[in-house]
């Protein structure tokens, strides 16, 4: 299969990009930044420098390829126009990613959710008006689907693991980490209750190539490993791998100091917890140790 991947060069789009190329499919990657593309090509994934407003380039990607992922950017809207418009009735696939955020709540760490997100279920998305945009464009890639397209809706949750490509890291983890390192404490936004589903980055590659690949893969998948993990369990696994005391609490306004307003409340302090019962009625079976495990065995440190 000949696939036209944007994000090539970040976190999960490298991992997607390695699994599918090891699988024997032919990648081209499109990245903004020219400085990877030797990277990239060192990779195999074949560089295509653009980016996702340049229309004409996603449309005649698009149209040459077998297949398009999209992992560079959940709230494109148009981008993910073009590659509809570009694939719609070819017979050809769009897999899109999101991320669980869509569902996440203003917790401020103080509480653990009992909400449950289950993809075999439709749901509302966060009062945020940024997450009620991501729904709708999850929402208009599935609804795509059925006219001579097959679409995929990816809806990751907290992904660790260690990357290959030239940004191999997670998102979440690392600004807890380098707070900890600054300041001696590990430290987590109220009293780090809030939990997140969470799944490996290389189960997370797994599922990406079963929906390319199945033809009964077709519309929305939360994507998580098994395990919700609260962030004081994130952060005691963080100060056993680095050596330090307790974790520490820290008010929202402290922390939003540090790691910004948006950042601090609607992701480390949110709540975010789903079930993968589609994946897993496809034959996924991520697998892969735990997160605590990665921290405290395998995260590289600053």
């Amino acid at each position: 299969m000949d696939v036209f991947l944007t994000g090539a060069s970040g976190y999960i789009g490298g991992a997607v990009a390695q699994r599918l190329i090891h699988e024997g499919h032919t990648v081209r990657g499109l990245t903004r930044t020219p400085g990877v593309v030797d990277a990239l090509a060192a990779a195999g994934i074949e560089p295509v420098v653009g980016d996702l407003d340049d229309a004409a380039l996603l449309e005649r990607e698009a149209r040459r390829a077998d297949a398009v992922v999209n992992t560079a950017h959940s709230d494109h809207r148009g981008a993910v126009d073009t590659f509809i418009g570009a694939l719609r009735g070819s017979g050809k696939i769009l897999v899109h990613t999101s991320g669980t955020s869509v569902i996440g709540d203003d917790a401020q760490g103080q509480s653990a959710s009992t909400t449950v997100f289950d993809d075999a279920v439709p749901f509302s998305p966060g009062n945020h008006e940024i997450r009620r945009a991501r729904h709708a464009i999850d929402t208009t890639v599935v609804d795509a689907g059925g006219r001579g397209l097959r679409t995929v809706v990816l809806c990751n949750s907290l992904i660790y693991g260690n990357g290959t490509g030239p940004r191999p890291q997670t998102v979440l983890i690392p600004p807890l980490v380098t707070q900890a390192f600054g300041s001696g404490t590990v430290r987590v936004v109220g009293r780090g209750l809030n939990r997140w589903s969470t799944v490996h980055l290389d189960d997370m590659a797994d599922l990406y190539h079963l929906a390319l690949t199945e033809p009964e893969a077709a519309g929305f998948y939360f994507v998580e490993g098994g395990e919700d993990a609260s962030f004081a369990e994130i952060g005691q696994a963080i100060a056993r791998r680095l050596g330090l005391g307790p974790v520490e609490p820290w008010d929202l306004d402290s922390a939003a100091a540090v790691w910004g307003e948006g950042f601090t409340r609607y992701a480390l302090g949110a709540n975010s917890r789903v079930r993968a019962t589609r994946a897993r009625a496809l034959g996924w079976r991520p697998s892969r140790p735990s997160i605590a495990h990665w921290i405290e065995h395998d995260m590289p440190l600053p």
